[in-house]
């Protein structure tokens, strides 16, 4: 007993230390509202409806300041050890890309929509999505300031988990960088160090997902169906339950045909010690509805969202 209680606070003090030591992976994006300001936006069709998303590639293509902006803030973020992910680069990456359709389609016709932006998310997979945005003011005596907000949003999950925002020293530079660095710097260490609490709270109560399950209409049964004796359902909540970190989620919903499980807190990491995503959890519970003779197709929408369809592939 006295060994295993030793063993277990030696996995927790590593834990504890490697969470302080590792820091959460940030993109660093233009706002949306100031890409809308400036005319930077494309429509998406969603299953019928128009969204507006970002056009990052051609802001960058037309603007000189998205680069100087990006590129000031990143340098700030490494110097404090934060690592980046270089929205330009990862926009590349996507570009080579290009056969990948905008609707994930199942052989039998189960489809999950996914915008740019979650595509975007996929690629570049950082923890924490940070919008900046910002506006040069004109003042007297051809002096200028520059008012920013930063906004870090959870890339699992879009939830702003820290923020800031202030209005910087009149200054005669014309360098933008310099204005923006003033500005930032007395704000920047109290956002960094929310950032840092979020990651670390979700190496102590696991990463917030969402897990939906539908049914295929060529499968023969549904979720109130038994096998060994109990309800799919029921067997597919017991799965979830067991992992998740401290069997944290919420059932939404439950139906014969449909279950939806929000604020599902998977681990960072998995027993290897390699990093868990959304998908990668997702194919245990495939995995496990196969043991019962369940065919099931699995789909992602972005990085913190998962569709798995019983009954056919």
């Amino acid at each position: 007993m006295k060994k295993y209680i030793l063993i277990s606070l030696v996995c927790l003090m590593q834990l504890s230390i490697f969470a302080q030591a590792k820091k959460p992976t940030i993109m660093i994006v233009p706002a949306i509202t100031w890409m809308n300001e400036r005319g930077y936006v494309q429509k998406f069709e969603n299953q019928g409806k128009s969204e507006t998303v970002p056009d990052y590639t051609k802001a960058f293509l037309e603007n000189s300041e998205i680069k100087i902006v990006i590129n000031k803030i990143n340098e700030m973020m490494i110097s404090r050890g934060f690592p980046t992910k270089l929205l330009e680069s990862t926009l590349n990456s996507l570009k080579s890309e290009a056969a990948e359709d905008a609707m994930l389609t199942s052989k039998n016709g189960g489809e999950v929509a996914e915008s740019p932006i979650d595509k975007l998310k996929k690629t570049a997979k950082a923890d924490i999505w940070m919008e900046i945005y910002w506006k040069v003011n004109p003042a007297a005596m051809g002096k200028k300031s520059i008012s920013f907000t930063f906004t870090g949003l959870d890339a699992y999950t879009d939830k702003a988990v820290c923020a800031a925002g202030s209005t910087g020293p009149q200054t005669a530079t014309a360098e933008l960088a310099i204005m923006l660095e003033e500005a930032v710097l007395m704000y920047i260490d109290k956002f960094n160090s929310q950032l840092q609490t979020h990651f670390e709270d979700m190496f102590a109560n696991g990463r917030e997902v969402i897990l939906r399950i539908k049914k295929f209409d060529s499968f023969d049964g549904d979720l109130e169906s038994e096998y060994n004796g109990e309800e799919l359902g029921s067997l597919i909540e017991k799965w979830v339950s067991d992992n998740t970190v401290k069997n944290r989620f919420n059932t939404t919903d439950a139906t014969e045909n449909f279950m939806f499980f929000e604020q599902v807190r998977i681990p960072l990491l998995d027993a290897q010690g390699k990093p868990t995503d959304t998908r990668g959890w997702a194919k245990g519970l495939q995995a496990y509805l196969k043991t019962l003779g369940i065919t099931s197709k699995l789909m992602t929408k972005g990085l913190g969202q998962a569709v798995i369809v019983v009954g056919d592939k």
